[in-house]
Formats: structure tokens, sequence, C-alpha cells
């Protein structure tokens, strides 16, 4: 199967608001995490779907940072991006701000990274996805320290070796 065509980050870029509700919060009126994870998880689901353009399917997630709570009423935004596509997976970076219903005070609140593998739609395996291109210097630093973040991954699920880590190896020596 050929590779499909590369695709810049911007084409698959992904921003959605949620706005907080009563049924979304805890006992302190913050939202609850679960719900944060389910929203992120959308938002990248739809950010590698539109890479893709196939089947995309959650593989990990890691690096969550929950930062400031987000109370009752506050609307959450989350913009995901496409930092890196290896053969059949892609990693996404999202980011979630919250700010009042009229936009006031808002302030970063999460941040994560999501990968999803991509899936054939007719037999459910999983296919080649397009690679990235970055563009912008945020774009190249995320792509670049994507593949560290890749092996650190592997590495902890036992599927690389320490001794294959190879750009973990130039970082720590």
């Amino acid at each position: 199967m050929e590779r499909p065509l590369p695709k810049k980050i911007e084409e698959s870029r992904t921003i959605m608001s949620e706005l907080v509700m009563p049924n979304d919060t805890n006992p302190q009126n913050n939202l609850m995490g679960g719900n944060m994870l389910r929203w992120m998880d959308i938002a990248c689901a739809i950010c590698a779907g539109k890479h893709c353009a196939k089947p995309v399917v959650t593989a990990s997630v890691d690096n969550v940072a929950f930062g400031s709570p987000i109370r009752n009423g506050e609307v959450v935004t989350l913009e995901a991006t496409v930092t890196r596509a290896f053969n059949t997976s892609l990693e996404i970076y999202v980011q979630a701000t919250a700010a009042t219903m009229q936009g006031l005070n808002p302030r970063r609140t999460h941040h994560a990274y999501f990968t999803f593998v991509a899936l054939d739609k007719d037999n459910g395996s999983p296919t080649l996805v397009p690679e990235v291109v970055p563009l912008s210097e945020i774009e190249e630093q995320r792509y670049e320290a994507a593949m560290r973040r890749r092996e650190v991954r592997l590495l902890l699920a036992g599927r690389l070796k320490p001794e294959e880590a190879t750009h973990l190896r130039k970082v720590f020596g």
C-alpha cells in the first residue's frame, strides 16, 4: 500500500468548545477530570481523523497536565494539532483553555499528548498515515520532540529496548 501524500498541520487543526454544566462537575463545583479527558479525546480523534481521512482509534494518552480548576458555567476551548505521523500512528497535542461565557479571564488549564492508530476502512487493520509537514518554529519543535516521546511510550510498553532508543540516547548520552 502506498503512503498518502503529506499534509500541513493546519489542515487538520481542530478547535471545539464545551460549556461546563452542573452534571459535568464534582462536589466542589469544578469540572471533573474524566469529562475533560473525554473532551480531549474527542477533539484529538477529530483531528486525527481529518489528518488520516480514515477511521482512527486512541492508542495511548500521556503527559496529561491538569492546571487550574474549571468552574461550572465556564467555557472550555480545546485545540488539537498533529505533532508527528509515524507509520500507522500519529501523535496529537491538545491544549485546553477556559474562560467565562463572555470570553473574559481566559487561561490555559490542561494539555496532553494522545496517540492514534489509523485503520483501513475495509478490514479494520492498521494502515499508513500521511506524513506531517511542520511549518512554524513551534510545529518543528513539537515534531522533533515527538520521536523522543514515542520512544518513551514504547520503552514503558516493553516494545522497545533501551539500547534501541536512539533519540533518547542523544539527549541523555
